[in-house]
């Protein structure tokens, strides 16, 4: 009789415990189909506990030059590097949003990313940019030559440096 409980317990076990593992399957194999719908450059990020981009530009709002805070937000590309995708610009608002440069030039974003979804990771600052890096950055951008001609002052801006990028893909 204690033979037949313990088979009928470890069977138990033996059915249970497996059925557990496919459950584990399952879910690893979703998991996976979902994120392959972002590509991932820099350090490895997760999409999880991302700011929205409104979210983003308030924290920026509350910021001083030389202030710089770790975050992760969401927002889509409005603009990348020409040349060799070396930045781009995430809108946070209406009439507002941020340079975005990768650590240690890192990595790079592909040329056709323009109007891209992403999740960028890293750490947000508030900066003054000189008149001579604005002009170099609107001729990666292809400005024409009166566009970059207008630029004569420094500007406030809000940058970022990513370490990590999720872009969604088609």
């Amino acid at each position: 009789m204690k033979k037949i409980v313990q088979i009928v317990v470890l069977s138990l076990v033996v059915l249970f415990g497996c059925k557990d593992a496919e459950t584990k399957k399952e879910t690893e194999v979703v998991k996976e189909e979902v994120n392959l719908n972002l590509k991932a450059f820099g350090e490895k990020i997760s999409e999880e506990n991302a700011l929205t981009s409104e979210e983003m530009l308030a924290k920026f709002n509350n910021m001083n030059v030389g202030d710089t805070i770790q975050v992760k937000f969401a927002s889509k590309i409005n603009e990348v590097c020409s040349k060799k995708g070396c930045w781009m610009k995430l809108p946070l608002g209406e009439e507002t949003e941020t340079m975005v440069r990768f650590k240690d030039y890192g990595f790079f974003m592909p040329l056709d990313s323009k109007d891209r979804e992403v999740i960028v990771e890293g750490i947000a600052f508030v900066k003054e940019t000189p008149v001579d890096e604005l002009k170099h950055y609107a001729e990666d951008a292809g400005k024409s030559a009166e566009e970059i001609a207008k630029i004569t002052e420094p500007k406030k801006e809000y940058a970022f440096e990513a370490h990590g990028v999720l872009m969604k893909v088609e």
